[in-house]
């Protein structure tokens, strides 16, 4: 039986064993998107865990899918995986508070700061602004960067930003009109940051590169390629307040 009849016979009849052998057939999906999380999570979570939180994600994505609309699956599934993947991440609330507070202060200190110099900041600017030394606010960086991944990812799952690019039609007329809005603001925040966050981004985000491949295109250390990471989400969360 094709995947398309598959689909059909899940869809038409809610067929149980078709429903098994679509989960079958895209849980690959899943392990890849486990593992890339896995390379920002690992020190606090294990990998099958993530798959497991993953195969929810997918299900979901399987009962929901709409034949009729012009998405491929794999488009749609990763949606559902990934925020499955990262709402169970932040039911487990395993960030230390301490790390909280220090992730707003710089969020804080971007957002006072850059709307005050009508630019971006530099690190010794934003360091001053924190009354902290530049070693400082880099191992500040360091410490924050797994909770500013996650806390900006909520912010674009909660909203929804993600979901109406690819499946829209779920959401009602004002939804949409929101969802534009915010989406257009995210896209402006992030072609006005500094050119090699702004590349980070790009390549982690929409080439799904590795730390590892993006300092190498870059010729930059994969300590370097996170602290750019952090430095980017730090400034985006500080302007995205429409989410």
């Amino acid at each position: 039986m094709t995947y398309q009849s598959l689909w059909q016979q899940y869809k038409k009849c809610n067929d149980l064993d078709a429903k098994n052998q679509l989960i079958v057939k895209y849980i690959e999906l899943v392990k890849v998107i486990a593992g890339r999380l896995y390379t920002t999570y690992g020190s606090n979570i294990e990998f099958d865990d993530l798959v497991s939180y993953g195969i929810f994600g997918l299900i979901d994505a399987i009962e929901k899918f709409d034949m009729d609309k012009k998405v491929k699956f794999e488009t749609y599934a990763q949606i559902r995986i990934r925020g499955a993947i990262i709402d169970q991440i932040r039911n487990l609330d395993w960030i230390p508070r301490s790390i909280r507070q220090k992730s707003k202060l710089i969020e804080e200190g971007y957002n006072n700061l850059e709307n005050k110099l009508g630019r971006t900041a530099t690190d010794i600017e934003i360091a001053q602004e924190l009354n902290l030394s530049l070693q400082e606010f880099y191992t500040i960086l360091h410490q924050v960067h797994s909770f500013n991944i996650i806390s900006l990812e909520e912010k674009l799952y909660d909203s929804n930003i993600i979901d109406y690019k690819n499946y829209e039609s779920e959401n009602s007329p004002e939804d949409i009109v929101c969802n534009n809005e915010a989406y257009g603001n995210l896209q402006h925040n992030i072609e006005g940051l500094p050119n090699r966050e702004r590349q980070v981004i790009s390549l982690y985000y929409y080439n799904e590169l590795t730390y590892k491949e993006i300092g190498k295109l870059l010729g930059i250390s994969e300590s370097r390629v996170s602290q750019l990471h952090s430095k980017a989400i730090a400034r985006l969360k500080s302007k995205i307040t429409v989410l």
